[in-house]
């Protein structure tokens, strides 16, 4: 085994949590300012109605993310996993700059919203090599017995991208008037991706790959077709892992994403508050993850993963139902706890997925079960949230959709086996 230095390891924190806080700046910066971007794109329809398309964008633009999960999973389990990073961070950011380029409807019609179409799902097919690369990566440098810390990362740096699309959308929306906002203002999050992406680049170029990778492929033991691999010889682990994942696709969209529309355009709270609540609810989430990493390590993955799903189903209607009072306060606080819930997943789901498949398919494993989640039900929730409450009238229902996929992954990591102290092996 090829020993890593300190050095070594922090670069590749480095390296890992660059790119993904870049693209979920962008799905932040998208989710964020849905309400300014369905009126720049969709002006002619009414504003629930607008914001309905704003969020089936958001939503389509996923649907490419499993064929993604394909194409990574294969370049980063035969050719590396620094050579499939370097480029989905290429494309993630040149893609989320060209947004800021597209013209409105009222300058090119339809072709206004076809364009942003074409352009996140170019997003969503880079995006969906970067999380599970990133996390096979850091499990693959960390030592033994900090895997689940070092895996806390690629969580921390997601939401440290939401954070800084939080306060960047809040910033503008407060200092910018209307007009402003649907004029230019709404472009400016979305210039910064360009260098931030070309230093995500820079770094890891300077990386080698994982020692365990470079070991299976000095023994020439990587495969030549992983996906069908997997698909043949581990469709049970599949299977359990996007279960697994169910809960954390859902949860991530609604708390840390969909959450200020939810608070504005449903419960009527200022725009400014909504953003500063959510903003602050971020905050302590980030230091809540690395608690949760440090935790899996000492206790197990699955304990902590099922302590979150039960979380979920007895507490999320009730914290929902006292978001409606309206109170600031308590509007934070129940966020904070929302947050701090959801770190319990999100925080050892990284590591429960690289642990559970083997080094030759881990890549393809990870990619696959947590993409086509996310495709499924992920990047569905904030428009499902919005339908739902549309539909019914009620404005709890994104607490009983959270409720049930909770219950299924429950289910999932109940049947799963324990992996936080197994060794990394090739089988």
């Amino acid at each position: 085994m090829h020993a890593v230095s300190k050095e070594t390891r922090r670069r590749v924190i480095a390296a890992s949590f660059i790119g993904n806080f870049v693209e979920w700046f962008d799905y932040a910066v998208y989710g964020y300012l849905a309400v300014t971007i369905a009126a720049v794109f969709f002006p002619e329809s009414n504003p629930q109605t607008g914001l309905l398309l704003t969020f089936a964008l958001f939503a389509i633009s996923f649907l490419v993310r499993p064929l993604g999960g394909f194409v990574w999973g294969h370049i980063g389990d035969r050719v590396g996993r620094r050579t499939a990073l370097s480029l989905s961070i290429l494309i993630m950011s040149g893609a989320t700059f060209c947004i800021a380029l597209i013209p409105g409807y009222d300058t090119i019609g339809i072709w206004a919203p076809i364009l942003l179409l074409i352009i996140r799902v170019a997003q969503g097919f880079s995006a969906s090599g970067e999380y599970a690369g990133a996390s096979a990566f850091l499990v693959e440098y960390a030592p033994a017995n900090k895997r689940g810390l070092y895996a806390a990362v690629v969580p921390a740096s997601t939401a440290a991208g939401l954070l800084l699309g939080s306060l960047i959308a809040g910033l503008l929306t407060t200092l910018l008037s209307t007009d402003a906002m649907q004029s230019w203002g709404w472009r400016l999050p979305f210039l910064l991706a360009a260098p931030m992406g070309l230093i995500g680049r820079y770094i890891r170029t300077k990386l080698e790959d994982t020692p365990v990778f470079r070991e299976l492929a000095a023994e020439d033991q990587t495969v030549k077709a992983p996906v069908f691999g997997l698909f043949r010889n581990h469709w049970r682990l599949l299977l359990k892992a996007v279960g697994a994942v169910l809960l954390n696709a859902v949860g991530f969209y609604v708390i840390l994403s969909y959450m200020p529309t939810y608070l504005s355009s449903e419960l009527g709270l200022g725009a400014t508050e909504s953003f500063l609540a959510t903003t602050i609810a971020l905050l302590t989430y980030i230091g809540f993850i690395f608690l949760t990493g440090m935790l899996s390590d000492r206790y197990g993955r699955k304990k902590v993963l099922i302590a979150a799903s039960i979380s979920f189903i007895v507490l999320t209607v009730p914290a929902f139902a006292l978001l409606g009072t309206g109170n600031f306060l308590v509007i934070v606080l129940v966020q904070i706890l929302l947050g701090a819930m959801l770190t319990l997943n999100d925080g050892t789901l990284p590591s429960f997925l690289a642990e559970m498949f083997p080094t030759r398919v881990r890549y393809s494993g990870f990619a696959v079960s947590f993409n086509l989640s996310n495709a499924l039900f992920g990047g569905t929730a904030p428009f499902m949230a919005t339908l739902l409450i549309a539909t019914t009238g009620n404005d709890l229902a994104p607490a009983w959709y959270l409720v049930a996929a909770a219950v299924v992954s429950l289910i999932a990591v109940a049947l799963s086996r324990e992996t936080s102290k197994e060794p990394l092996t090739h089988e």
